[in-house]
């Protein structure tokens, strides 16, 4: 497979790098999106368009929020990485994971792509994503441990969630408001709030 080492080289790696070069490749390239699923291949994404950056920030924005009023727990970036119980690692655009499981987390593998899954987790999809490969990867966070996700997909207006043990259910418009169950009690998400400025 053909990856960017840098800037300015491609280089040909292996679907076999090991933690530790695979952390170090993602290093060389803090400009990409780069994950990893459970076979081990490296996936290498674009950036997001303007659209699906402006989704993203939304709701990252309205997690902030809640947590700073709530302080139950930690979000993170869309650039974050987490390393699955399956060997994948994976980054979703939203996340949260709660106090009491993010301070189980050794400080090292803090400083790494942590062995948690988050509690939460939110993806969108964007105008190139295949609606399938996305809920592939939504039952990947689920079957990992993941307790509430949503993934949302603006061309239809339609978000899909997941809660553990269960099958997807899905919700129709964005004149919808959207919460976070037990998990995340009193946060909402009023999906108008993905409604682009002319």
């Amino acid at each position: 497979m053909l990856v960017l080492e840098n800037k300015y080289t491609i280089r040909n790696y292996t679907d076999n790098m090991s933690d530790e070069e695979f952390y170090e490749f993602c290093l060389l390239n803090k400009d990409l999106r780069i994950e990893r699923d459970k076979n081990r291949n490296t996936l290498v994404m674009s950036p997001v368009n303007n659209k699906s950056g402006y989704y993203e920030r939304q709701i990252i924005i309205e997690i902030a929020l809640w947590e700073r009023k709530h302080q139950k727990g930690i979000s993170f970036s869309s650039s974050t990485g987490f390393t699955l119980p399956n060997g994948a690692t994976r980054s979703p655009d939203a996340c949260w994971i709660s106090s009491e499981r993010w301070a189980t987390v050794e400080d090292e593998d803090k400083e790494r792509f942590a062995s948690i899954v988050p509690d939460f987790i939110v993806e969108i999809r964007s105008k190139t994503d295949r609606l399938k490969t996305l809920q592939d990867k939504m039952e990947e966070w689920q079957e990992n441990g993941v307790r509430l996700g949503w993934l949302i997909d603006p061309k239809t207006e339609q978000t899909y969630i997941y809660r553990v043990g269960t099958t997807p259910t899905i919700t129709e418009g964005f004149d919808k408001v959207l919460d976070g169950e037990e998990i995340m009690p009193g946060f909402e998400f009023d999906l108008q709030l993905l409604q682009l400025p002319e």
